[in-house]
């Protein structure tokens, strides 16, 4: 998965997921997906921005590594996910107003959520995102 930062530094790209039983309102997530058989991380996190925004990932950087233990509509589910921050070719991709992209043929709401999300009622996932996209935005202050 991916940690997009906003060129201003003050907001990141997510999906926004569907409603469930756990999240009614429905839920956000970081942009990317799984590793595919004979793929590195690395692989996958490029080739999963491509698939879901068309655009080019660039300069990937790992920030962490995050195990989450999660229910979706009650059913169990772990993963080990993989962030990476990096820069989006075309940089305007994801329009200010957010977009429709497609995840696997699917609409995928595409908007923009603050770093400082305090207030935003809306989960993210997956478990720990939160402290790497600080991480990401504060490594970019600092530049």
């Amino acid at each position: 998965m991916a940690v997009l930062l906003g060129s201003d530094g003050t907001r990141h790209a997510v999906a926004r997921l569907e409603p469930s039983r756990e999240n009614p309102e429905g839920y956000h997530r970081l942009v990317g997906g799984g590793v595919e058989f004979g793929e590195t991380s690395l692989e996958a996190v490029v080739r999963e921005v491509r698939e879901e925004l068309g655009a080019t990932l660039i300069d990937p950087s790992l920030l962490g590594v995050l195990e989450n233990h999660f229910e979706l509509d009650g059913d169990p589910g772990h993963e080990v996910v993989f962030v990476y921050c990096g820069r989006l070719d075309p940089a305007d991709r994801v329009p200010p107003q957010g977009g429709m992209f497609a995840d696997n043929d699917q609409p995928m709401p595409v908007e923009w959520r603050p770093i400082d999300d305090a207030s935003v009622r809306i989960p993210l996932y997956p478990s720990g995102a939160g402290a790497l996209v600080r991480q990401a935005a504060a490594h970019l202050r600092a530049d």
